[in-house]
């Protein structure tokens, strides 16, 4: 998606070079377009040895198996995402337990993916049939008879076979912090 006109004052925008890089400006404020970017959330939640998959109605990875998840809202927390994500997708209810993974993938769009190791707490899986249409726990053997999505493989891999240790959010990180959350 193009940016033409600024977002602070409604005027038009000029191709400018900023910090080495062509950016779309605006010529009478300060106004930049820093460029577009996105970030997801994704969920691996295990019970009884097995991980928790959904199967996607829509591209991408229509008709892939992956794990639950989906993007953070502006106001929302990455944690309350990534529960609100495996609920709504799943009707299972969760609770963060690490950051496992950091994914990045400049583009267009520049896409930013973190993975959390869930703690199962209740519910059994029922697809919510706007996003996924299967929902289930599947161990490894039984992941090989499904249409897994490659990275969801490399996932389950790291939850399942090398016990990742991860990152956890410290609720105190002795410095003020004006809203950011430190996960170490």
């Amino acid at each position: 998606m193009n940016i033409n006109f600024c977002m602070n004052c409604g005027q038009a925008l000029e191709d400018r070079e900023i910090g080495g890089e062509v950016r779309r400006a605006c010529p009478e404020c300060s106004f930049v377009h820093w460029g577009n970017y996105s970030v997801g959330v994704g969920a691996l939640v295990m019970k009884d040895d097995k991980l928790l998959l959904v199967r996607r109605m829509h591209d991408p990875g229509k008709g892939k198996w992956t794990n639950p998840g989906g993007f953070i809202e502006q106001h929302e927390t990455i944690e309350s995402t990534i529960v609100r994500e495996v609920l709504e997708e799943t009707g299972v209810n969760v609770r963060v337990n690490r950051i496992i993974g950091l994914g990045d993938k400049p583009g267009r769009v520049h896409d930013t993916y973190i993975t959390f190791l869930m703690d199962y707490v209740s519910g059994e899986p029922i697809a919510d049939r706007m996003e996924v249409d299967e929902a289930g726990f599947y161990s490894l053997e039984e992941m090989k008879q499904l249409d897994v999505a490659d990275f969801t493989w490399k996932l389950a891999q790291l939850v399942i076979n090398e016990n990742q240790k991860g990152f956890q959010l410290n609720e105190q990180p002795g410095v003020p912090s004006n809203g950011y959350r430190l996960w170490q």
